[in-house]
């Protein structure tokens, strides 16, 4: 906006621009058009970049980890401070991230020098991708041809094992502020005894495959005419006393039929009285093909002469579960007093609700009210929690299976802790969250997708917009390629290549393994013939993702690591040996005994020729640190 000045006629006619005269100012439109348009060519002309700040880098006494990548993510997407190894020099202007890990990719692949050994020199500064010539052609075109440093990284661990890759990246500290929002919360829910506080809310039983009433969610597809739901609870209304809510804790036990797992024995106990209202043995309706006797405890003798069918059962719980019938010879004129649906707690309840037929609005699940030591989305057993939180051991029967009263009880007692000693008690890892839920509380809100094989959904995809489960890497590049489009960030992974090096190999029971031969080597890198192939489909993998992308997304590509195969061939003898000191080979430590000291250097162990020195440990430390070693290429398309 400008002030308008006093022209001649003449003069006036002569302006090209056009005006419009309001209260004595002067609107330049074409001016104004003409400025938008000049900011609208720079903001195109800009292209954000990556510059690694190598001043900083050689402060640092390790490469860069994975956990500053994920923090560069989360800076662009959310409200994270940039970490200090690059520089970007507007973020602005990035209008996705796509994070691609690529387990194998090696510096030999790439034709890059090896990592510099001299005292003088500092491992860790970003390598020059050499361009491809005659003489050394590039087993991997499209790195050199779109990336013009690898930086190195190192993944997370210890002297004896590296850590997990995934976790490392999807895991994010809590910033202070949501730290003491949460403290505040947790206080509050503190002086709160009631269980109420604690059931699952409808995303949260979405998320684990609950049976849900249709009346809260029209998600659950019954899959037959059997399934029952608790009665839609009336509006309550307001009193200067709140009625009690009654609460149930269950167990199921289960055998295997032809129609699979069906229901065999169901115990409730109330949770404030602390008896048993409930326990009662149940006939399946198929033929069973095994009584699952180990676990369940239930044996062809127990069950023979039962007649109760679960279409009784589920009459009796659901009279528990319903407010009562009306009397209808009752001359009262009194209001009733209000029912409230009772409570079901238990542990992965979502299992005993299935196996009872039963959907079910207010539940408490103890596998998800503690945590696992290690962290969401992994859930913790139910005999390891009543050892750990309330000191006692339980399903210790052996081959007598469990008791569905004791479990049932264990949940009850595990609650009435929680209850006690509130929100905090018994949980791991605290101060961590999914990168997820951090990037949610961001201004940006952006859409999140993980695009992995296997099923990402239940692991570091469970907190993510979209989780796409693939069988393998052509899988993974299609899935890529249906999501970014619609989503801002965007995380994939391509496993053909690591799975042909013998990296991704299943880990072997270290209980049940036969020890490793000491003489025992890693295996010969696949031949050329075998490994041209995977290059070449990977590389037309990568290109084809890249030709997709929109303009200003940033393509972030790491491997993650090295190859870990003769550190895991060290450690499995380092475990051999040490459960050889302990109790004997595939042996181990007696659950509530004293862990046995750890095993010397130089010793021998009960098997003949299986020994652990102090040269193998050295030997470990050193596969160790070459394991964890990786690679980052930072690019914007």
């Amino acid at each position: 906006m400008k002030r308008a000045q006093e022209d001649s006629p003449d003069k006036r006619s002569n302006k090209k621009a056009k005006m419009t005269d309001t209260d004595g100012w002067t609107k330049v439109e074409k001016r104004k058009a003409k400025k938008e348009k000049r900011l609208e060519e720079k903001a195109t002309a800009t292209q954000p970049r990556f510059m690694y700040a190598n001043t900083e880098i050689v402060k640092r006494n390790h490469a860069i980890a994975i956990d500053d990548v994920r923090d560069l993510v989360i800076h662009i997407m959310a409200d994270a401070s940039c970490p200090n190894f690059v520089r970007i020099n507007d973020t602005t202007l990035i209008q996705k991230v796509v994070t691609v890990l690529v387990p194998g990719l090696t510096a030999d692949l790439l034709n890059l020098p090896p990592l510099p050994t001299s005292a003088t020199s500092n491992p860790n500064i970003p390598l020059a991708i050499p361009l491809p010539t005659a003489d050394s052609p590039a087993k991997l075109p499209f790195v050199a041809s779109t990336y013009s440093h690898a930086c190195p990284t190192r993944a997370p661990g210890d002297q004896y094992r590296m850590h997990s890759i995934l976790t490392s990246f999807f895991q994010s500290p809590v910033t202070q502020a949501e730290l003491k929002k949460r403290s505040a919360a947790n206080a509050q829910r503190t002086r709160d005894k009631d269980p109420e506080q604690y059931t699952l809310t409808v995303e949260q039983m979405v998320e684990n495959e609950y049976p849900i009433p249709s009346y809260m969610a029209d998600v659950f597809q019954k899959p037959d005419g059997s399934w029952i739901e608790t009665p839609k609870e009336t509006p309550v209304p307001l009193l200067e006393v709140k009625p009690q809510r009654k609460v149930y804790c269950v167990d199921c036990e289960m055998c295997l039929t032809e129609d699979g797992k069906e229901l065999t024995r169901v115990c409730l106990i109330d949770f404030y009285a602390g008896t048993v209202i409930y326990d009662q043995l149940v006939k399946p309706t198929k033929p069973v093909l095994d009584y699952l006797t180990k676990w369940s405890g239930i044996t062809a003798a127990q069950l023979g002469p039962v007649t109760t069918t679960l279409s009784q059962v589920q009459a009796h719980i659901l009279k528990l579960l319903s407010p009562p019938a009306p009397n209808p010879f009752s001359t009262s004129t009194s209001v009733p007093a209000p029912h409230l649906t009772p409570i079901l707690i238990g542990h992965s309840l979502e299992s005993d609700l299935k196996a009872l037929k039963l959907c079910h609005p207010l539940c408490i699940d103890t596998a998800l009210l503690y945590h696992h030591p290690r962290g969401r989305p992994l859930k913790p057993g139910l005999a390891w929690l009543t050892r750990k939180w309330c000191g006692r051991e339980i399903q210790a029967r052996g081959e007598g299976g469990h008791d569905p009263e004791e479990d049932a009880r264990a949940c009850l007692e595990l609650v009435q802790k929680k209850l006690e000693a509130g929100p905090g008690f018994g949980e791991f890892k605290t101060d961590y969250e999914s990168i997820f839920e951090r990037m949610a509380r961001g201004p940006r809100k952006p859409r999140t997708a993980v695009v992995d094989t296997g099923n990402p959904s239940v692991m570091h995809g469970s907190k993510a917009t979209t989780a796409v489960g693939c069988k393998d890497d052509a899988e993974v590049l299609a899935g890529l390629l249906d999501v970014v489009p619609s989503h801002d960030f965007v995380f994939g992974r391509f496993m053909a290549l690591a799975s042909l090096l013998g990296w991704s190999a299943p880990k072997a029971d270290a209980n049940n393994a036969p020890p490793p031969s000491p003489t025992a080597t890693v295996p010969p890198p696949p031949p050329a013939s075998e490994l041209g192939p995977v290059l070449e489909t990977l590389n037309t993998q990568l290109t084809t993702l890249r030709s997709a992308l929109p303009p200003r997304t940033a393509l972030i590509i790491l491997s993650g690591h090295s190859d870990p195969r003769k550190m895991a061939l060290l450690n499995a003898r380092r475990m051999a040996f040490e459960n050889s000191v302990k109790g004997g080979i595939g042996g181990g430590v007696m659950l509530g005994t004293a862990p046995a000291p750890a095993p010397e250097a130089d010793g021998e162990a009960k098997e003949p020729g299986l020994r652990w020195t102090g040269q193998d440990a050295r030997d470990l430390e050193e596969a160790v640190e070459l394991a964890r070693r990786g690679l980052l290429f930072l690019g914007v398309v």
